[in-house]
């Protein structure tokens, strides 16, 4: 029996996940990862690094970071606490969706992760204050490889569902497309 729930996305390669969970009045038991049923994650399925943010108010807005080849990643992102729309930009230059974006709640509630191939953009906006998201990575970071997209570009167009409380000036400063 899978624990995972795959769901396609318009954008190819970037995947919903939806962790089944099993409860009882205890709480739930989840299966977080497993390279087994989740194959398809990176080249090999195995974890390089695994990453932990907090942002402690609503509103505030991280990335969108990317990385690129040969150093692009696979990331596999979570919410462990609050709750955060999660966005991941195609920046794949041979693909029909080049620079369209697509975005989910990721909640501490809702059990949903996204699988975001190499090749893509990601950034979230938290929607509750005191977020907390996990990332799962199958590739160390490479500073050197390190670049983003001003997530206010209005080429990008990104429908950040709340006013922009907070973002870095590094953020703020990526250039326009």
């Amino acid at each position: 029996m899978t624990r995972f729930n795959r769901i396609a996305t318009p954008l190819a390669g970037l995947t919903l996940i939806e962790r089944k969970q099993m409860g009882d009045e205890r709480g739930f038991f989840s299966r977080f990862f497993c390279r087994e049923e989740l194959a398809e994650f990176g080249e090999n399925g195995a974890i390089a690094q695994i990453n932990h943010t907090k942002t402690q108010m609503k509103g505030a807005i991280r990335g969108m970071h990317f990385q690129r080849p040969p150093h692009d990643e696979t990331k596999f992102v979570s919410c462990l606490a609050g709750a955060v729309f999660d966005v991941a930009v195609d920046m794949r230059q041979d693909s029909p969706t080049y620079l369209q974006w697509y975005g989910e709640i990721l909640s501490a509630d809702n059990a949903r992760s996204l699988m975001i191939p190499g090749g893509f953009a990601h950034g979230f906006q938290t929607l509750t204050e005191n977020c907390e998201l996990i990332y799962l990575h199958d590739k160390p970071y490479a500073p050197q490889a390190e670049g983003g997209l001003n997530p206010l570009d209005p080429r990008l167009a990104i429908s950040w569902p709340l006013a922009v409380t907070q973002m870095s000036d590094r953020d703020r400063a990526f250039p326009l497309l």
